[in-house]
């Protein structure tokens, strides 16, 4: 029970409490804040005015120092947070720190220390197979014995509503004698679920699948943009490069992995069974469902449980030779994508590499993005008692180079 009058179902229950960074009009100091119904409990003040221990760590306008205390403390802060807003000898405390969801203006809830990107989706990576060598039948050979992953640009990495500049760079058609510069000409997107690291590691030491959560504090949406031209030509015979280091958006609200207990569920079977590092003993496939709105239309639901290889598995193989964890790390899933066709979690699978275009209302269509295009990329994930636990949404419209 609260003494808050929490709208029916809402995705923002006691027992999801996200936490994000905010102001309001008028107050360009940015606060640490805990989305609640449909209002944000402005943390910072709330700390500050109950006398919290951990108050400190909410004052400087970003999460970093609430996310490398470490699990007690997070336990402590989620703990006093529920406490308030369920004891009604608080109300009357907390209530001047209630803000209307719809008056705030979030912001990057953390500073970005290194953006790492898996490619974790066994059926994205079949799909990709299949549309750019139509002849191949299999995944590369190194597909089921270590996440794939390329290192993405930290400073890239944007809030949720940012703008999106159309990149330019070069790209080589299929038969053309040589390159042209220009802006991309199939700028796509990725949606994926992405990981905040709180606890540093030690340089040289690995990180076991068994301490993930010891680590690792909390989940995002990530929609990692594509420039799919550019990243066909550059990426002979290295990685993503300008294809994917322009733009990344990230979410505001980090849900706490302890919001997701309901979530849980064994990830899929692997085959060959993986090599020591990568075992885990606890269930971290998560049963979220992702949402794909371009102009508002829903065009894709992806099911994020059919990932082949989990976030401890990734974190585990991020650090097994030895790179260190830092503070505000983030590293993401790679596109989340099923196996029917409104599951597919990139416009290149949904158009099938731009051969069949997909139908939007009022008899458009897509086959890539369009300058004025708006992506949404939502989801949700089972909470106790039949409720949802929600994540909001990271947004952004395509604007021209």
């Amino acid at each position: 029970m609260t003494w808050l009058d929490l709208p029916e179902n809402t995705p923002f229950g006691l027992d999801n409490l996200p936490y994000g960074v905010f102001s309001v009009a008028g107050a360009p100091e940015r606060r640490v804040g805990v989305p609640v119904g449909d209002q944000v409990l402005d943390l910072t003040a709330a700390a500050a005015g109950t006398a919290a221990a951990f108050a400190p760590l909410l004052t400087g306008g970003v999460l970093n120092p609430l996310l490398a205390a470490g699990p007690p403390t997070w336990r402590e802060v989620r703990e006093s947070v529920r406490e308030w807003l369920t004891e009604p000898r608080y109300a009357d405390q907390l209530r001047p720190h209630l803000v209307p969801l719809a008056e705030v203006t979030t912001h990057l809830a953390f500073d970005v220390a290194d953006y790492v990107d898996f490619y974790s989706s066994e059926q994205h990576a079949l799909n990709a197979g299949a549309i750019f060598r139509p002849d191949a039948t299999e995944l590369p050979p190194n597909w089921k014995h270590l996440p794939i992953a390329y290192h993405g640009r930290a400073g890239t990495v944007v809030a949720s509503g940012t703008p999106v500049v159309r990149p330019h760079g070069q790209r080589k058609p299929r038969g053309a004698d040589a390159p042209t510069f220009g802006p991309s000409r199939r700028l796509d997107i990725e949606a994926e679920v992405g990981f905040v690291v709180g606890v540093p590691s030690t340089p040289g030491t690995a990180v076991s699948t068994e301490d993930f959560a010891a680590h690792v504090f909390g989940v995002c949406l990530v929609n990692d943009w594509s420039a799919r031209d550019l990243q066909a030509w550059e990426s002979q015979p290295l990685g993503p490069f300008l294809g994917k280091s322009f733009a990344t958006s990230v979410s505001p609200w980090i849900v706490p992995l302890a919001a997701l207990e309901h979530a849980r569920v064994a990830g899929p079977r692997q085959d060959p069974v993986p090599l020591d590092y990568l075992r885990t003993s606890e269930k971290w496939g998560l049963d979220l469902t992702l949402e794909i709105r371009l102009n508002g239309h829903l065009v894709s639901s992806p099911p994020f449980a059919t990932q082949y290889w989990t976030a401890p598995q990734q974190l585990a193989h991020l650090t097994v030779n030895g790179a260190s964890l830092r503070t505000g790390d983030l590293f993401a899933s790679g596109t989340v994508t099923g196996p029917e066709r409104d599951q597919r979690g990139s416009l290149l699978e949904l158009s099938w590499g731009g051969r069949e275009p997909f139908a939007l209302p009022g008899g458009l269509t897509r086959t890539f993005l369009e300058d004025g295009d708006e992506v949404a990329i939502s989801a949700s994930a089972p909470g106790p008692g039949g409720t949802r636990i929600g994540f909001g949404e990271v947004r952004a419209a395509v604007v021209p180079g």
